[in-house]
């Protein structure tokens, strides 16, 4: 995190300013001071250049507003933010309450107790509330529309401080004497806080700052301290909650004017002023530390004296009240971020969940992936890959292969650019700096450092893959201490004891590239190690502590950004002698720069890198600065002669939206004269320019202007000389070609530009090169417009071509029905029947089956769509169709399994009954086509019995399911039976529907024993028949399906029924030998379920059952399988 004074306003007439608050919503500046000054302020960024944003862009005061109403020095200003609202205080007591009116601020109330002066006003975080502490120590807490809530005097106590918790319960009193009290919101004394900070403290000490974060913006991590409490000598804790007994403690070791923590509660910036031993006066300075204590850097901060200071609403500037001044600092905060192969990876915290919202965001596509991590520590990336460093989940169950890691408590996470988990690496060292190579991840803790070689399926060089062979024989994990030397061979074992050990010089940042590996240490020596095999070469050391490190491109030169924002170069091979005379490798260039928050090396030139200097991007060529450019963008990549930045500023005010605007792209100057002096001079000055500055960019640059103009001898030398086969390969091509608009327009299309190329093809009357173009493109709805537009017989199979194409373009999209009208064009029928398919046109599929010749290889597929959605009968005409007899069959017995299924089910009856008639009637249809088949085989050699005969012996050998087929009509009786019986009970005919029910006896394989044997007792007792209802009682307790106390139920029914009627038939029935069985047995009567004993009676056709002759009058349709009455 780097930080730079940016401006200063003086306040008129030298009025000493007391205190400062910056509205984080609305972004006015409230400022107090002596003799009743009170301002408010607002800084606006007015430009119109789209590239100048965020801190670059030009900031002004577009409101300085004076505001009358207070005589004494304003000593207490706080914002309310939801309501718009200020609220101040002078040293006189007096309170007003100002609000927003047509852009100007006016008094709303005015209070003032004429007894004791304003120490402190706290808003809560809903804006509801506000707690105001007075020295004498009343508390009033008011409502935000100037009602007073309660109020209350503690007795004896000087108040000084004043602050809501998150949730508006607690509120916490300081005290003038560096005591702490806990009440809740009523004013009920809780308890005292300990202080852990004060131990050891003697002496008079008073409280800074109190500043409660109340998780607004989320928070940096689960269970994060955010509640800080300063005092006067510097010593500081940060608490998770108000009862935290084991707070973060903190000595800043300067006088303490003034707390802050920023937006999101990750930085918190202590104000205030420190000795400095070699003068007189104190330098007023600002600490800024993270939530967990660590120091992340000083601000010198010019004045006498520093009052207050206040955060901006975005965490990027801040405002600091010195004597007579403001001055605003801008901040560089240390984002969690990177750039891999066209995506940028950020990372930022949300009010609605614990973990780091990641995003992955495709720049090129303007896609983003986004993946939720807990405890993010870091992002590193390199090439297509990312590295997320987390801490390791405590539920997590390690993995068998990572038992070596037990008890890892991080996790380093390789990702690809969209954000996919491709390895984990558990490990047991805190990755405080993680570095990446493209075969390699280095991680640091402050004692030791630990290398991986990582594995993605990738395309490596020959001399990559001998690199990494060679090292994956000696393992690819390694682990050394700083303090070691080792030697390259095998001195990193993988032992995370090295981590454990202690060292007096830490480690505070590192970079790799492909061969060398840097770490730099707290007392400025930099350790260059050998890379992949770890051997310690060389110790530099230096007069700064590092906080980025960065090597160019060749390894031969190495960046360096210490604490304090100042950037130094250092030559690594360079021999020099020293002021002793002795000769030394490595030399400290004379190039120093101040104010430097970011750097990046191009990717293929070892002399030329980009820095960023408080709001200026330089871009340096051999240690000189070309001019600046305005920007404060993060550099993502240098390559190709052109610096991509992207404004992480803007992209972090709204994360989930991230705009392609955000992302800039700069050229350098060599790549911005070679383009001016080829449009303004011409290419032969160019190329001569280009050969005094040679860069592959440049001579591709050269290229392409070289075939605009069509010389393609220039053109194809530039290709050579940077390396573009390709490019060599289309100059040959163009020099084969005759015509010169022929030339022209295949540079136009090699340029891109399309649409003027195939206008110029169709001006040529050449539409064939012109589809080809489009078919080059897979522009497939313009190759049909071109087909269709021309003159002359269109390509028949290109045209089809360009229909399944355009189907397949609205078949990937699920638009099927526009899909079905270009496969009908392109006769693609496997695709019609897909989209018929999918849009349940089983009509439109059953006719494309009918149009199909016979054993045609779609069949089978159309009729396994059908058997999905249960249309058997169109089912088993495919199968016959394409001449698959067992699949038929199986279709049959399938939808048999349904009807079993469905009557298990317990579903209506009626609906069981149709899907048995529906599969026997495909039966009776399949008896008859084997029929039909074996006669047209036979061909009339033989008696039309013989033919019937064959056909039966050949359905036996392909039956899968030989009770089923002989017995195709069982399962429609049973139901047939079961209805007849109930609806003849329910019309009153007792009797008919006794002997229907039973029938019901012969099939108890198809309707469950119960219903039969509760229906039978049902008919029995309504006809009076009680011998035959206790023998339905005596087989209904007996059934083992049945629970004990369902049979309980039966029993207790049954003992009701007979302790009233004698379990015997009144009168027997005359036909209950005939209902008994046996070989004799009768045919049943399907209309009336009464055997048949007359010899005149009705057969039908096709389920071959009988109704009695005078019953058959009253029906038109068979009662059993409904075909028609002839």
């Amino acid at each position: 995190m780097f930080f730079y004074l940016s401006k200063k306003i003086a306040v008129p007439n030298n009025v000493k300013l007391k205190c400062i608050s910056w509205n984080k919503d609305q972004g006015f500046i409230a400022c107090g001071g002596e003799d009743g000054l009170l301002k408010v302020l607002r800084l606006e960024t007015q430009t119109d250049d789209s590239k100048l944003r965020g801190l670059a862009a030009p900031s002004n005061l577009s409101m300085n507003q004076n505001l009358e109403g207070h005589s004494g020095a304003v000593q207490v200003v706080t914002w309310n933010e939801q309501y718009q609202k200020l609220t101040t205080s002078d040293q006189n007591g007096l309170i007003i309450v100002w609000m927003l009116y047509k852009g100007s601020w006016y008094e709303e109330m005015i209070n003032n107790r004429n007894k004791s002066v304003v120490r402190s006003m706290s808003w809560n975080a809903d804006g509801q509330k506000i707690c105001i502490v007075y020295e004498d120590g009343a508390v009033i807490v008011g409502s935000v529309d100037g009602n007073r809530i309660w109020g209350k005097d503690l007795k004896g106590i000087q108040l000084c401080h004043v602050t809501w918790s998150a949730d508006s319960k607690i509120l916490l009193f300081g005290m003038a004497n560096g005591e702490i009290h806990i009440y809740d919101n009523q004013g009920n004394f809780i308890m005292k806080m300990k202080l852990n900070c004060l131990v050891n403290v003697t002496g008079a000490i008073s409280i800074a700052g109190i500043h409660w974060y109340h998780g607004t913006e989320g928070y940096v991590e689960p269970d994060c301290p955010c509640l800080a409490i300063c005092f006067d000598n510097g010593r500081c804790q940060i608490m998770r909650h108000e009862n935290d007994q084991n707070p973060i403690l903190i000595d800043t070791g300067m006088y303490v004017v003034g707390i802050q923590w920023n937006h999101i509660g990750s930085v918190l910036a202590v104000a205030g002023s420190q000795k400095v031993v070699t003068q007189d006066k104190d330098v007023n300075i600002v600490q800024f530390y993270t939530p967990f204590g660590e120091h992340l850097g000083t601000l010198k901060v010019p004045g006498k004296q520093m009052c207050s200071l206040s955060w901006e609403g975005g965490g990027l500037k801040i405002a600091l009240a010195v004597d007579s001044f403001i001055y605003f600092a801008n901040i560089r905060p240390d984002y969690k971020w990177g750039y891999c192969s066209n995506t940028v990876v950020y990372a930022y915290t949300r009010p609605d969940r614990p973990e780091y919202c990641v995003v992955f965001w495709d720049t090129k596509n303007n896609e983003k992936f986004v993946k939720y991590v807990k405890s993010l520590i870091s992002i590193t990336t390199c090439g297509d890959f990312c590295i997320l460093a987390t801490k390791a989940d405590e539920n997590h169950p390690q993995e068998e292969n990572e038992m070596e890691t037990f008890g890892a408590t991080f996790v380093l996470v390789l990702c690809n650019s969209i954000g996919t988990p491709l390895d984990p690496k558990y490990i047991d060292l805190v990755p405080l700096f993680v570095a990446m190579t493209k075969t390699h991840v280095i991680a640091a803790s402050k004692e030791a450092f630990y290398t991986w070689q990582y594995r993605v399926a990738k395309k490596l060089t020959a001399l990559e893959i001998n690199q990494i062979t060679r090292s994956r024989k000696e393992g690819r994990e390694r682990i050394y201490h700083v303090d070691d030397v080792p030697s390259g061979s095998v001195d990193g074992v993988f032992d995370y004891s090295k981590a454990i050990q202690g060292t007096r010089d830490p480690i505070c940042a590192i970079t790799a590239s492909d061969k060398t590996l840097i770490v730099g240490r707290e007392s400025g020596i930099i350790q260059r190690y050998s890379f992949p095999n770890v051997a310690l070469i060389q110790k530099y050391s230096l007069d700064c502590r590092a906080c980025q490190l960065s090597l160019n491109c060749n390894s031969s030169r190495l960046a360096i950004i210490d604490i304090a924002g100042v950037l130094t170069f250092f030559d690594l091979d360079t021999r020099v002698t020293d002021s002793t005379g002795q000769q030394v490798v490595g030399e400290l260039l004379k190039l120093e720069r101040k104010d430097v928050w970011d750097m990046k090396w191009a990717k293929d030139n070892p002399d030329l890198f980009a820095m960023m200097e408080k709001t200026r991007m330089y871009v340096f060529r051999n240690l000189d600065p070309e001019e600046p450019i305005q920007t404060s963008g993060y550099i993502c990549n240098f390559e190709d002669l052109e610096i991509k930045s992207v404004l992480l500023d803007e992209i972090l005010k709204n994360p989930e939206h991230p705009s392609k605007d955000y992302i800039m792209n700069f050229e350098i100057r060599s790549l911005r004269d070679s383009r001016a002096l080829i449009e303004k001079v011409g290419i032969e000055d160019a190329s001569q320019f280009i050969e005094d500055n040679p860069h592959p960019r440049l001579w591709r640059l050269l290229a392409e202007a070289a075939l605009q103009k069509l010389d393609l001898y220039t053109a194809q030398q530039a290709f050579v000389r940077c390396k573009d086969y390709q490019g060599i390969k289309f100059v040959k091509r163009l020099g084969n070609l005759q015509s010169e608009s022929m030339k022209q327009a295949e540079v136009i299309a090699y340029f891109g530009r399309f649409e003027e190329a195939e206008r110029m093809y169709l001006d040529m009357d050449r539409r064939d090169l012109a589809i080809g173009l489009r078919l080059k493109l897979g522009d497939w709805f313009r190759v049909l417009q071109l087909l269709k537009t021309g003159s002359g017989d269109a390509d028949d199979s290109l045209l089809e071509q360009a229909h399944n194409a355009i189907g397949d373009y609205f078949a990937d999209r699920q638009k099927w029905l526009n899909a079905v009208q270009y496969y009908v064009k392109g006769r693609n029928q496997e695709r019609l029947a897909e989209c018929y398919y999918m849009l349940e046109d089983y009509e439109g599929l059953e006719n494309l089956a009918n149009s199909l010749p016979e054993n045609h290889k779609l069949l089978p597929e159309i009729a396994r769509m059908f058997v999905r959605v249960g249309m058997c009968e169109q089912a088993v005409s495919a199968f016959l169709k394409c001449n698959q007899p067992k699949s038929a069959v199986d279709t049959c017995v399938h939808l048999n399994q349904i009807a079993d299924e469905e009557a298990k089910k317990r579903t209506k009856p009626l609906r069981v009954k149709k899907l048995y008639v529906l599969s026997a009637l495909l039966i009776e249809q399949y008896h008859e086509q084997m029929k039909n088949a074996q006669r047209g085989k036979v061909k009339g050699k033989s008696s039309e019995a013989t033919s019937a005969l064959a056909g039966l012996l050949e359905e036996e050998v392909l039956s899968t399911s030989s009770r089923f087929t002989d017995n195709a009509w069982r399962g429609a009786e049973a139901y047939h039976f079961f209805i007849l019986a109930q609806r003849q009970l329910y019309e009153g005919y007792v009797d008919t529907a006794l002997k229907t029910a039973l029938h019901l006896r012969d099939y108890e394989d198809i309707i469950p024993s119960v219903e039969i044997y509760s229906l039978l007792a049902l008919c029995a007792c309504a006809s009076r028949a009680f011998g035959t209802c206790s023998k339905a009682f005596i087989k209904l307790e007996s059934l083992e399906t049945l629970t004990v106390e369902q049979k309980q139920q039966y029993e207790d029914l049954a003992l009701e029924i007979f302790t009233k009627h004698t379990p015997k038939d009144n009168r027997k029935s005359e036909l209950n030998s005939l209902l008994e069985g046996g070989e004799g047995k009768l045919p049943t009567c399907i209309a009336t379920g009464s055997p048949i004993i007359e010899y005149q009676f009705w057969v039908c056709k096709v389920c071959k059952h009988y109704v009695l002759a005078q019953e058959i009058s009253n029906y038109n349709f068979c009662p059993l399988c409904h075909s028609s009455v002839e």
